[in-house]
């Protein structure tokens, strides 16, 4: 064989070989198909249904445009379940953002046990939000709850208080709930940003005088800032998409006193069965989710 016979067939090799972006993107491509059937197109039929009249007892739909966007915002209880997701996402965030920073402080000190205290912490987070629901519910029953018993054991009420049924508590409740499940959650991701920080450091600030305080603000807070960041949005966007334990709980009640976007979804499309309306909430939900995504990629860009 010839050299311009090798080259040719050299060439011709070449061309039949798949360059790095094709074999990347025949990797890909089960996950997409997969994607493009669970996720994308639901999300697209979605988007498009809030644009029509429909319900889930015909096949009849009928467009009409921005009406159902427009009597939701037209809609005061509309307001109230927006202020209610706020509350709960922020009450959420907050305190188990608060409650597992100081755990995990404490947890990070390394005594005997803390390794055991640390994994039995995590047994919350692992167990089922259905199953977290029924154990709260349980807890402030408001004629045989735990809550109720210790409290007027110790004196501090009289009488019981239906946690649940009163509006003034309800969210209260579901908040403690929630925030007793995901708070391990914060705490896991916080000791793994305390063990970043140099003991070396701390040690000098001691030495130069620092109290506790001054070290927490001083070296602590500033070298945990981008992993606090993290942890505070992907903790907002979850409570945004929360479901399981306010359901089981409260169902969104009593009225709509505990009702978020998540169960107003629900109760429109399965109690009320008006797709479009659902569909409506649901872009709506969605929108204010990109939001908090767009700022979550942002800072994981610059990180």
């Amino acid at each position: 064989m010839n050299l311009f016979s090798q080259q040719k067939l050299q060439g011709d090799i070449k061309k039949d070989r798949l360059t790095d972006g094709q074999f990347g993107f025949l990797l890909l491509l089960p996950a997409l198909i997969v994607f493009s059937v669970i996720v994308l197109y639901p999300f697209i039929s979605a988007v498009a249904s809030s644009f029509f009249k429909a319900d889930m007892l015909t096949t009849k739909r009928t467009f009409i445009g921005l009406d159902n966007f427009k009597s939701i915002l037209m809609d005061p209880n509309f307001l109230k379940i927006l202020m209610n997701t706020f509350i709960f996402v922020v009450g959420t965030t907050l305190l188990s953002f608060v409650l597992g920073f100081i755990w995990a402080i404490l947890l990070n000190q390394g005594f005997r046990g803390s390794e055991i205290l640390r994994g039995i912490t995590l047994v919350n987070w692992i167990i089922p939000g259905t199953a977290i629901g029924f154990l709260w519910m349980w807890i402030f029953h408001g004629q045989f709850g735990v809550l109720n018993y210790v409290l007027k054991s110790l004196g501090i009420i009289k009488d019981n208080i239906t946690w649940l049924a009163d509006p003034k508590f309800s969210m209260l409740a579901v908040i403690i709930a929630r925030t007793w499940q995901y708070m391990p959650w914060f705490m896991a991701l916080l000791i793994g940003g305390l063990k970043g920080i140099s003991y070396d450091m701390i040690e000098a600030a001691r030495i130069d005088g620092a109290n506790n305080f001054k070290v927490f603000t001083k070296i602590i807070l500033p070298s945990m800032k981008n992993i606090i960041y993290f942890v505070l949005l992907l903790g907002t966007i979850a409570g945004l998409q929360h479901f399981d334990i306010i359901w089981v709980m409260t169902t969104g009640g009593p009225g709509i006193s505990t009702t978020t976007l998540s169960v107003e979804v629900y109760k429109t499309a399965f109690q009320n069965w008006n797709l479009g309306r659902a569909s409506a909430i649901g872009t709506i939900w969605v929108i204010i989710l990109s939001v908090f995504m767009v700022l979550y990629l942002k800072l994981q860009k610059e990180s």
